[in-house]
């Protein structure tokens, strides 16, 4: 992959991360990219999800904090958006 497209898809995936999350860190730009991997194979080719679950409990276990974590989150960051509608009307 060359470095503009390489580049390119950094910015995506920060201003997905700050959209979905209010702000873009280094580590939570590496949750989002490591739920966007898991779920999409989860989606695509389940048997693969299920057979690395099975190899990797803590795997599992940690994926699924990651998950739980991102849509903490969201659900704060959909709350601040709302308050601040709200303030603006």
């Amino acid at each position: 992959m060359d470095n503009q497209l390489q580049e390119q898809l950094d910015g995506l995936l920060e201003k997905y991360t700050e959209l979905l999350l209010g702000e873009a860190t280094p580590e939570r730009k590496e949750e989002v990219k490591a739920w966007i991997v898991y779920t999409h194979i989860s989606k695509q080719m389940p048997p693969l999800a299920r057979h690395w679950n099975e190899t990797y409990p803590a795997g599992k276990e940690g994926i699924k904090e990651v998950i739980q974590h991102i849509q903490a989150l969201n659900a704060e960051e959909k709350q601040k958006q709302n308050e601040k509608k709200e303030g603006d009307s």
